[in-house]
C-alpha cells in the first residue's frame, strides 16, 4: 500500500527535490504551495503525513491577507478534518533550535532545517509511517 504525503511548501525547489526523493521512496506525494491548498486536500482526502515549511510569502490578490505559517495551516487543517494519527513533520530554513517548543506544542512529530542531510527526513517518514529502511 503506498502512503500519501502532503507536501505544502512554497520553494518550488525544495518540493521538486523532495517529491522525488519521496517518490523514490516509493511514496505518494500530493504538493501544494500554501495554506489554502492544504485545507483543499486535507478536506478531500486525508494524508498518511504531512511535511510543511514554517513559513510563507505574503499572499496577494483578492481575499489576500491571512499571514500563513506552518502553525497556522496545523491548526486550520486539524479544524476541518480528523487528523488524528497523521503525523505532522515541520521544515525551515531558518535554525529549528528556535521554533522547537512551538512545534512541539502544535504536535508536530518533527523539525527539519532545510539545506541538512535529506535522507535524516526520509528516515524520519519511513519512520512515522512504519515503513523499513530500503535494502542496501
Amino acid at each position: 500500500m503506498n502512503r500519501n504525503i502532503l507536501l505544502v511548501d512554497a520553494d518550488a525547489s525544495f518540493v521538486g527535490t523532495l517529491t522525488a526523493a519521496l517518490k523514490a521512496e516509493g511514496f505518494e506525494v500530493t504538493a501544494v504551495p500554501d495554506g489554502a491548498g492544504a485545507v483543499n486536500v486535507v478536506r478531500i482526502n486525508k494524508p498518511d503525513l504531512i511535511i510543511l515549511d514554517l513559513f510563507y510569502p505574503p499572499e496577494t490578490g483578492p481575499g489576500a491577507g491571512i499571514p500563513w505559517d506552518g502553525f497556522l495551516i496545523v491548526e486550520w487543517m486539524r479544524r476541518i478534518a480528523d487528523l488524528s494519527g497523521t503525523r505532522v513533520i515541520f521544515t525551515t530554513a531558518e535554525d529549528p533550535a528556535q521554533y522547537e517548543d512551538r512545534a512541539s506544542k502544535a504536535g508536530a512529530s518533527g523539525l527539519f532545517q532545510k539545506g541538512s542531510d535529506i535522507g535524516q527526513l526520509l528516515s524520519a517518514v519511513r519512520g512515522y509511517l512504519g515503513e523499513p529502511a530500503p535494502a542496501a
